[in-house]
């Protein structure tokens, strides 16, 4: 049996090597300093076998953007086993106790960033927004439907950005749900940083806003750069590559010209956007689609609902629903049983019931509906929830959705 408690800071180091031993990974020592102040900012959990660290796992204390609200939510990350202590019941053994300390602080809701995803659904944890990468052949200009803002666009020093475009940030993430806090030391250490950890020949981070110096800023874009490669003697030059980490706009008009403005970037002839939300505006204006196209769509941020009727009732609602639901939860029994939701414009309610289902389903497919980024309706078309009574998953659907879809382009 191993021993779950709290990593202390002197064992942060241990906690690094463990995790880069799982990820077979070998940062700089740049990027073992970053981790290393990224890690004395979070809840530590470790699982000791004696006094060796064979499992460990780390809490970022998150606030996520629900519909109507902004919630506490833990964000795991660093969820490591060693190779020797694996199909022991490690990482059951942390996901519980991480769970648990969830519930006893008030969280309703836990997140994390799977890097596999066939592991985290038997803890609860449902896919509740799906991110898609966009590239723009920008070898030519860049063809809009709509005319771009015509006001003026200025570089942003990075030293700057905490005051300028955060609080611009701050404000953007409330109004798309599924979007967690980010504080200073973040955006210094993960968004802002000099060298990309991923990605060497990438230059340090640029940011260009939208609007006149002196007033708010109506949008900006956050991109690193690669320059043209070329080898040999003769060699057959791969045009320069623009990587968009972030774009924020008021307007489908802003976010034309800061998009047409990454696009025309000198020496270089493809941009490159990973996690945008598969809703993104861009994929609507672009005059030729054949120019900007979806590469990839995958499942982005996976959400837990610790405390089913604290996050229930803490949402807005933006149709009136009533059913019956029967749900399922293996690791926190206080959530399964039978339960009336009624809910809509005004509020929400979520009590014990009697009355027949009008829906059965997991606590992973009600996490993966909570935000209104996966429809019930496709859920029980896969065979995953049982509609009991007609129409049921189409008026939770109803329910669920408002506003734009969920998005999280925060990778942790």
């Amino acid at each position: 049996m191993v021993d779950i408690r709290e990593v202390p800071e002197a064992d942060i180091d241990r906690a690094q090597e463990l995790a880069y031993l799982v990820f077979h990974d070998r940062p700089e020592p740049e990027a073992r300093e970053r981790h290393h102040r990224l890690l004395s900012r979070c809840d530590r959990l470790g699982a000791y076998d004696g006094e060796a660290l064979v499992g460990f796992m780390a809490a970022h204390a998150f606030r996520l953007s629900v519909p109507g609200a902004d919630l506490d939510c833990p964000g795991l990350t660093f969820v490591s086993v060693a190779p020797t202590h694996r199909r022991r019941g490690v990482l059951t053994a942390l996901m519980d106790e991480r769970l648990r300390r969830a519930g006893a602080a008030g969280s309703p809701l836990a997140a994390l960033w799977a890097s596999e995803s066939a592991i985290y659904g038997r803890f609860g944890y449902g896919p509740a927004t799906q991110g898609v990468t966009i590239e723009i052949d920008s070898s030519r200009p860049l063809a809009l439907r709509i005319a771009p803002d015509p006001r003026p666009l200025r570089l942003i020093d990075p030293a700057d950005a905490l005051d300028v475009i955060a609080p611009y940030h701050e404000a953007a993430r409330r109004t798309r749900a599924g979007r967690p806090s980010r504080s200073p030391e973040r955006w210094e250490q993960e968004w802002l940083c000099e060298r990309d950890e991923e990605d060497e020949e990438l230059g340090p981070p640029r940011i260009i806003a939208l609007g006149r110096p002196g007033q708010p800023v109506a949008g900006y874009v956050l991109y690193r750069t690669k320059p043209e490669d070329g080898t040999g003697p003769f060699p057959a030059r791969t045009p320069g590559l623009v990587r968009v980490d972030e774009l924020e706009a008021d307007t489908p008009a802003v976010a034309a010209a800061l998009w047409d403005c990454v696009a025309s970037l000198d020496l270089t002839g493809t941009v490159r956007a990973r996690c945008r939300p598969a809703d993104d505006p861009l994929l609507h204006f672009a005059a030729d689609r054949d120019q900007v196209r979806v590469t990839a769509q995958f499942p982005a941020l996976w959400l837990r609902l610790v405390d089913v009727a604290a996050a229930l009732t803490a949402r807005t609602w933006a149709a009136p629903v009533e059913l019956v639901l029967q749900l399922a939860d293996v690791r926190l029994p206080a959530n399964a049983g039978r339960f009336r939701l009624k809910a809509g414009p005004g509020g929400a309610t979520y009590e014990p019931a009697r009355a027949a289902p009008d829906l059965t389903l997991d606590v992973r497919e009600l996490a993966a509906c909570y935000l209104g980024g996966t429809r019930a309706t496709e859920l029980v078309a896969a065979g995953l929830v049982t509609e009991h009574a007609p129409g049921a998953a189409a008026a939770l659907d109803a329910a669920l959705g408002a506003g734009p879809l969920p998005h999280t382009g925060d990778e942790f």
